[in-house]
């Protein structure tokens, strides 16, 4: 006997969203035994209804199938109560459709969350975006002041306005988004934002844990991917070509690819209606192992020193970006066309690697009951373009892409870097089926299981550029830039005596003090080195350099801690040969610790002074017990 075919009914209920299983040929009468035995219900005091109105009843003795009513999977019933409330009406939970999947999740009013958003965001909330028209003089027949069809206002959304910008616009800003939701008669009452959920929900007690036993209430929808209509930045820039330039410099001296972390700030991009900009001050280059064609991120001690530099800066981290570079064998100075329509444009490990960053960088949003909703961490490729010249490519992957690998579900394919594969179900994780359509070569929509499936479905690009009029924020001396962090593999250190060599430098007249300071990789310098000590010092050094102040620096300059460093760089520097010397003789340092040392007696002779940290070490000792250096 062929068994019934079942569909699944969603109940708007007051503890919130609930699903029961139910057959096509089963009895409004039925439906609401199944109701009140698998929601623990008293089987007095309520009725279903077909509407959000709580207009069609449906009679709990009729006879009349589900399917005569024309119910189908999916559908939403309305469970009221004698008083004429909708249930979960006055509760703070409820459940509405979320907005960028189409689903129905179960959720926390957003007023019961206090979240504490970004300051950008709070400028564009608080903005109405609307896009302002000159009277059009051949179709406008109203006086001055009136309006029309032809000049009145667009919406921030406005998607044949858009269209119209140089360059046209792909996707919607984030606060236009949020606009478009929440125009219309509810102004924006039921709108909540939701991610996907990959996972089985916890707590159900109806059935032995996975992989002996699931239910419909706990069970993980399906995913229909769709393709993310909004992003969540509008912009990159950097500020100025010689962040770009000192990064690729590792790559033309190594022909290694290099990975870094863009520190900047997001600001107001007015290109798009309420749009959003990152913009980049500095690329820090965390510890790598890098060859031609890989990048392997190894552990940073001074992972979150950097970020308290920043904060202290009034940066945080925005982005990480990649080189993918190979010269052109064939004309010089040219690299190859790596990374378009017919190869990829991100690989599957980069989309997941991107995703990874997003999760870990999330969005503050009062409109979703997490307080978080997607993200604006941002990923930048540095490749070759059709012209086989370097062009800076910007992405983010869509909010759907960042919770199937938050929940462990996407992963890379072996033979082809451009496809990624969902995983299959195991006894350790149950993984719900992913979908995505595809037109056929009739040009018919097809649905397609994602296994594998494109990772350019997940991709949003975001335009990256350098502004016409380049600032330079913390960049120091570009004539005489402080060594990057990490690059000692091509002999481009970070130590005290490249430290001594640049503070002379920068005091000696020939440039601004300060200005010499402004090098982010010089500070990030002052930060981690141990024997230096500034550490407790650099918010007061920081809140100096932003502002500018003159005064406040020059004040610092005089502290304790630097005239000690002073001492130590002056102690090290190179002594002038001794007068009348003819050659031979012992020089003497110009510090009077020094002439004391060598001019008293009974000092053994055979222990040498480090020249970098003034430890005074062993004759049997060839390296600084302090610092690790080598003696000469």
């Amino acid at each position: 006997m062929a068994s019934k075919k079942t569909m699944i009914l969603r109940i708007q209920t007051n503890d919130g969203m609930k699903r029961i299983e139910v057959a096509a040929t089963d009895t409004v009468k039925s439906l609401y035994e199944k109701i009140t035995q698998s929601f623990n219900l008293h089987p007095n005091g309520w009725l279903l209804c077909k509407d959000r109105a709580l207009k069609n009843e449906l009679k709990k003795n009729t006879r009349s199938t589900l399917k005569t009513l024309k119910f189908s999977h999916g559908d939403v019933v309305y469970m009221k109560n004698y008083d004429g409330e909708i249930a979960s009406s006055n509760r703070s939970e409820t459940s509405t459709p979320d907005q960028s999947t189409g689903e129905e999740t179960e959720l926390v009013q957003p007023s019961t969350i206090n979240v504490v958003e970004d300051e950008i965001d709070v400028i564009l909330s608080n903005e109405s975006g609307l896009i302002h028209r000159e009277k059009n003089p051949q179709l406008c027949r109203h006086g001055r002041l009136g309006k029309c069809l032809h000049c009145a206002p667009l919406e921030p959304y406005d998607e044949d306005y858009l269209k119209t910008l140089n360059p046209p616009a792909k996707h919607l800003s984030f606060h236009a988004y949020l606009k478009k939701l929440k125009s219309g008669a509810s102004r924006g009452k039921f709108v909540n934002l939701e991610d996907v959920n990959c996972k089985i929900k916890p707590g159900c007690t109806e059935h032995l844990p996975w992989p002996k036993g699931i239910c419909t209430k706990c069970q993980p929808s399906a995913v229909m991917l769709n393709r993310q209509t909004y992003r969540h930045v509008d912009n990159i820039m950097f500020e100025n070509p010689v962040i770009m330039d000192r990064f690729l410099n590792y790559w033309r001296t190594t022909g290694c690819q290099r990975l870094g972390y863009l520190y900047g700030k997001y600001e107001k991009h007015e290109n798009v209606p309420l749009g959003l900009r990152a913009t980049v001050a500095a690329i820090y280059e965390p510890p790598q192992d890098s060859s031609r064609d890989k990048i392997q991120l190894k552990d940073d001690p001074f992972e979150e020193i950097v970020e308290l530099l920043a904060s202290n800066l009034g940066l945080r981290k925005v982005g990480w970006i990649i080189t993918d570079l190979i010269p052109d064998e064939n004309i010089s100075g040219q690299v190859k066309y790596l990374r378009h329509a017919e190869t990829h444009f991100l690989t599957a490990q980069e989309c997941i690697m991107a995703a990874d960053f997003q999760n870990k960088y999330p969005n503050p949003c009062r409109d979703s009951s997490k307080g978080k909703f997607g993200s604006k961490f941002v990923t930048v490729v540095v490749s070759g373009h059709e012209d086989k010249h370097i062009h800076y490519d910007g992405w983010q992957v869509s909010n759907q892409c960042m919770a199937l690998v938050r929940d462990e579900c996407l992963v890379p394919t072996l033979d082809d870097p451009a496809l990624g594969y969902i995983k299959e179900s195991s006894s350790e994780q149950y993984v719900p089926d992913v979908f995505y359509k595809e037109k056929d070569e009739y040009k018919n929509e097809v649905t397609k299981d994602s296994r594998p499936m494109p990772m350019e479905y997940f991709l949003i690009e975001v335009p990256a550029a350098f502004p016409l009029e380049p600032v330079n924020t913390f960049i120091g001396v570009s004539s005489n830039p402080f060594p990057i962090e990490n690059r000692v593999q091509i002999g481009e250190t970070q130590n005290f005596e490249v430290f001594m060599k640049y503070v002379t430098k920068i005091t000696s007249g020939d440039a601004n003090v300060m200005e010499g300071f402004l090098d982010f990789h010089f500070l990030i310098y002052l930060m981690t080195n141990e024997m230096i000590s500034l550490k407790h010092k650099m918010s007061e050094l920081c809140k100096a350099l932003i502002s500018r102040d003159a005064a406040q620096f020059h004040h610092w300059l005089e502290s304790d801690e630097w005239k000690t460093i002073e001492q130590m760089i002056h102690a090290h520097a190179p002594s002038p040969p001794p007068t009348g010397a003819a050659g031979g003789g012992f020089p003497r340092s110009s510090s009077s610790s020094s002439v004391e040392y060598m001019e008293t007696e009974n000092v053994d002779l055979t222990r040498w002074t480090c020249r970098h940290c003034t430890f005074i070490n062993s004759s049997s000792k060839d390296t600084c017990e302090i610092c690790s250096l080598p003696k000469d």
